[in-house]
Order: C-alpha cells, then sequence, then structure tokens
C-alpha cells in the first residue's frame, strides 16, 4: 500500500510540473497573439490600397497582362503551404496540411501537375518523412514574420510563373494557410494568387460613378509596377495571419492541457487519499488484532 501511494505522489509532482510549463506557454502566447492582431490590422489599410490600384488600371485598361490573363491551357500549379517551425499547437498544421493534400488531389483530377513551396519547419518534416519533394523551403521566422522573406517567396513564384511550364514553370499559384477567425477558431483558407482575381473586399454602400483613369505612362507599365508589390502584400499578409491563428491554437492547446493537468491532479490526489487512508486502516486494525490477541 506504501508504494502503491508513492506512485501517486510522484504522478502529482509529474501533473504539477507540466501543468507549470503549459500554464507558462499559454501566457506568452496570449501576449505574443496581441501583437500579430496588431500587425494583421495594421497592414490591411496597405493591403486595401493597393487591392484598389489594381482594380483601377485591370478593370479601366485593355491591356492583356500575363498576371491577370487566365491561359488556355493550366498544365502545372504551384501551391504555396504556410505551416509554423514549431508544434504544440493543436491542429493547427495538421488541418493546413490536410487542406493542401485536398487540393492536389482536386488539381491532379484537373490534368494539373502539382510542385511545392514550403514556408516552415512542419511542412518540410511532412514532405521528407514522406520523401516527397518541393521547389522551395523556407524555415524560421514564421512566428513572427518578416518582409524580406516575404519578398523572396514572391521573387521565387513570379520567376516559376513567368517561366514556361515546359522548362519547369506554373501556370497558376495557390496559397493554403490558416486565417484566424477568433481566440478558439482558425480555419484553413485556399487562395489563388495568380492568374489574379481582383476583388475589392468591402462592398459599396452607394451607386458611384465609375471615374476615368489616365495612366501615365501607360497601363501596362503600371501593371509592371504594381502587381509585384501587390503579389508581395497578399504573400505577408497570409504570413501575418498565419502567425496569428498559431499564437491562438498554441493558447488554446496549452489551456486545454492546463485543464487536463488539474483533472489529472485532482484525480490522483483523491487515490492518494483514499490509498493513505486504507493504509491507516489496515494499521489500526493490525494494532487492534495484535492487541486482542495478547489480551486472550
Amino acid at each position: 500500500m506504501g508504494a502503491q501511494l508513492r506512485v501517486y505522489r510522484q504522478k502529482i509532482s509529474s501533473a504539477k510540473t507540466t501543468k507549470k510549463i503549459t500554464r507558462a506557454m499559454e501566457l506568452i502566447a496570449a501576449s505574443r497573439i496581441q501583437k500579430a492582431k496588431a500587425r494583421v490590422e495594421a497592414s490591411t489599410p496597405y493591403a486595401r490600397a493597393i487591392t484598389r490600384a489594381v482594380s483601377a488600371v485591370a478593370n479601366n485598361s485593355d491591356t492583356a497582362h500575363p498576371l491577370t490573363t487566365e491561359p488556355e491551357t493550366i498544365e502545372r500549379a504551384a501551391v504555396v503551404i504556410y505551416t509554423s517551425d514549431r508544434g504544440l499547437a493543436g491542429a493547427f498544421n495538421s488541418q493546413v496540411l490536410r487542406e493542401a493534400e485536398e487540393l492536389s488531389e482536386l488539381l491532379r483530377s484537373e490534368g494539373k501537375q502539382v510542385s511545392y513551396y514550403l514556408i516552415g519547419r512542419k511542412a518540410q518534416g511532412y514532405f521528407t518523412f514522406r520523401n516527397r519533394s518541393s521547389e522551395r523551403t523556407w524555415i524560421g521566422g514564421t512566428e513572427n514574420p518578416e518582409f524580406e522573406t516575404a519578398k523572396e517567396v514572391s521573387q521565387a513564384l513570379l520567376t516559376a510563373f513567368n517561366t514556361d511550364a515546359a522548362e519547369g514553370g506554373v501556370d497558376e499559384i495557390h496559397l493554403v494557410y490558416n486565417r484566424l477567425v477568433s481566440m478558439v477558431s482558425q480555419v484553413p483558407v485556399v487562395t489563388r494568387l495568380l492568374p489574379l482575381e481582383v476583388v475589392e473586399g468591402e462592398a459599396e454602400t452607394e451607386v458611384t460613378l465609375d471615374p476615368l483613369y489616365a495612366f501615365e505612362p501607360d497601363a501596362e507599365t503600371v501593371l509592371d509596377r504594381l502587381l509585384p508589390v501587390y503579389i508581395e502584400s497578399r504573400i505577408f499578409n497570409a504570413m501575418l495571419e498565419s502567425a496569428a491563428a498559431k499564437h491562438a491554437a498554441t493558447q488554446k492547446a496549452m489551456k486545454s492541457a492546463s485543464d487536463n493537468a488539474d483533472t489529472l491532479i485532482r484525480d490522483y490526489t483523491r487515490l492518494a487519499n483514499n490509498a493513505r487512508q486504507s493504509e491507516i486502516t489496515q494499521q489500526i486494525s493490525e494494532i487492534v488484532g495484535g492487541a486482542d490477541a495478547l489480551a486472550n
């Protein structure tokens, strides 16, 4: 009985140590998520301004730009997968990888070859474990994205898009990442980045006439300058959304782990008390039995 009591006490100590770790990680994630949400909100006005500028050029000119023109046949498609560098975030990485696999199956069913561009060590480990190849991989900095990384990703994607499919290029580009809906909900999102589908996010509340635009020097040159910037902003915005969703997923997972540790501590404490009470009862019974034997 004493050995069983020692086991329960060791389990209680282990659960308390685990709770301290998970509680600390929960607080760290809670502090980081506010900064991540602030960065997402700060990038929104710039993204909207770029969207309006690209919309103006694309809708008010007859220029057939490669980035805005749908090709007749699509042979190869690129899928950019956003994951994290670390785990302990619940289903954050698994759900975005599952969404990427479903997208890949859909593209292959349409007769398209798929090439992958990976962001985060979890995506890299997923492909390495399955002996699957990828075009490029970027690791580090997923919890605090930097714009330089977004520029590097954008340049790699634009180079592949501007290359003929027969030479290893791609005809369309898709982004797969997690978007923060709320502190308890992070959903995977699939977006086609290229060829460009310009959609203004906010609906117009009033019917207004479109103004007349004059492009200087010409619409094609303006598109050449605007579209790379637009793509960089979209990629960076997806990185910020993924980072914010990761912190929220970590906080949720660590809170669940802390609650489970509390449950274990409570259950093992009850079992330890029962074992201790049984041990005391047994000792008292042995003393009483010994005293009766001496008396007789």
